[in-house]
């Protein structure tokens, strides 16, 4: 069934203005859009969220005040510090779990966007011994670590809700693209929000895909670190109407179609 949302609307604090430019407006439509998309696929429902590192500032980092992403507009879009600090005087509700975002932007310079999702068909891989192994997301090579609060915290409610936790799940994730939290979801980082969203989705899609090679049993023939090596320089090309350029297109329009144009 379609899903329907009523749309938002409002400017944004400490994000737009005179000192906007091109790049950050074109970060903050994809961000929106991404929440939008990632609601539209059912990899989050009125929890999860996604971020961007702002372009101007390397140290700073766009993420929505505390909404369901299905909602997210423009308005919404914070800026925060890499403490996981509200810049500029924005007294609105955040999310309590914004040090995913912030400490995985501290240790990896190269991550420019993070999805954390509750997605449906991978939380299972996060309590058992099964393995999330590749089978269409290449990106999940060289490996999908898993995270354990328990191990650095105790018993907690699973929330990285301080720093504390935020670093340890950055340590884990390493230089992989996605980590699991046990028995709460996954984090998936990317260069931009688009490969972020793409690799989000294909997270969820490579779990059902091996959920349902496990039921017909026998051996299960993995991509091969070679072909994931050739199918991620591939995604990475710029290629108008190819890899993820064309799948953003596709799900940005069903999301417009289904949530309303965010404004």
């Amino acid at each position: 069934m379609a899903k329907t949302t009523k749309r938002g609307g409002g400017k944004s604090k400490g994000t737009t203005g005179t000192g906007s430019n091109a790049a950050l407006r074109a970060v903050i439509d994809d961000l929106v859009t991404g929440n939008r998309i990632l609601y539209d696929q059912d990899i989050v429902d009125s929890y999860g969220h996604i971020s961007a590192r702002d372009p101007r500032d390397p140290q700073r980092f766009l993420l929505s005040r505390a909404r369901a992403p299905g909602l997210v507009t423009a308005g919404d879009i914070m800026l925060f510090g890499l403490d996981g600090e509200v810049i500029g005087g924005d007294e609105r509700p955040v999310y309590s779990e914004r040090f995913i975002h912030s400490e995985v932007y501290k240790a990896r310079s190269d991550v420019n966007s993070v999805v954390h999702s509750h997605s449906p068909t991978v939380v299972p891989f996060t309590v058992t011994q099964v393995r999330l192994l590749p089978i269409r997301g290449a990106f999940l090579y060289p490996e999908v670590p898993v995270f354990d609060t328990r191990d650095v915290a105790g018993f907690t409610d699973l929330l990285i809700s301080n720093p504390a936790l935020g670093r340890a799940v950055a340590q884990k994730l390493g230089q992989n693209s996605v980590v699991l939290l046990r028995g709460h979801g996954d984090v998936v980082v990317g260069a931009t929000v688009r490969m972020a969203v793409h690799r989000a989705i294909y997270t969820e899609a490579n779990a059902k895909l091996l959920l349902q090679a496990k039921m017909l049993g026998g051996p299960i023939k993995y991509l091969a670190a070679e072909e994931a090596a050739i199918i991620e320089g591939n995604q990475s090309r710029p290629r108008p109407g190819h890899g993820s350029d064309r799948t953003w297109e596709m799900w940005a329009a069903e999301a417009r179609a289904r949530t309303g144009k965010a404004r």
